[in-house]
């Protein structure tokens, strides 16, 4: 399972976002210059985004973007689905018929435990855990979950 660019280029804009909530409205350039994202690109997320209601866009003088919601309240489960819609590892998933295997498939019923569970894991890896600066240590997510106890703790 790999991520689009496009899912991978939000949650990095997510994080340069989530840097700078609290202070002052950022616009779609400095977000671009700050991860290097082309700016028609950052334009693009900024929209998706929006709809998705993470980010809150306002165009004009003293406009920018900013979180819709505090960063601990957005997960990584969250940006995903908001640039690649349901986490869902088949298509028989969906029940939309895509699958020519479907009829006949002793797997199917258990691949939403499956997705259930990815997007479970997905979800309890918070924005702001995701926006700390440095890298994890060799424990990885385990130091993003410790991070997010002590933000709920606070």
């Amino acid at each position: 399972m790999r991520l689009s660019n496009m899912a991978d280029y939000a949650v990095v804009m997510m994080c340069a976002a989530a840097r700078h909530c609290g202070g002052t409205r950022v616009s779609a350039t400095d977000l671009a210059n700050e991860t290097g994202i082309a700016l028609p690109t950052t334009q693009k997320l900024v929209t998706l985004l929006s709809k998705a209601a993470l980010l809150t866009s306002v165009r004009g003088t003293g406009g920018g973007i900013s979180l819709a919601r505090p960063a601990a309240a957005i997960n990584l489960a969250d940006i995903i689905e908001a640039i690649e819609g349901p986490i869902a590892m088949t298509v028989c998933v969906n029940g939309d018929g895509q699958c020519g295997m479907e009829n006949n498939c002793m797997v199917k019923p258990h691949w939403g435990l499956v997705n259930a569970s990815i997007r479970s894991t997905l979800a309890n890896i918070s924005l702001i855990a995701l926006s700390k600066t440095g890298a994890p240590s060799k424990t990885g997510v385990s130091d993003l979950h410790a991070h997010q106890s002590e933000q709920i703790s606070a």
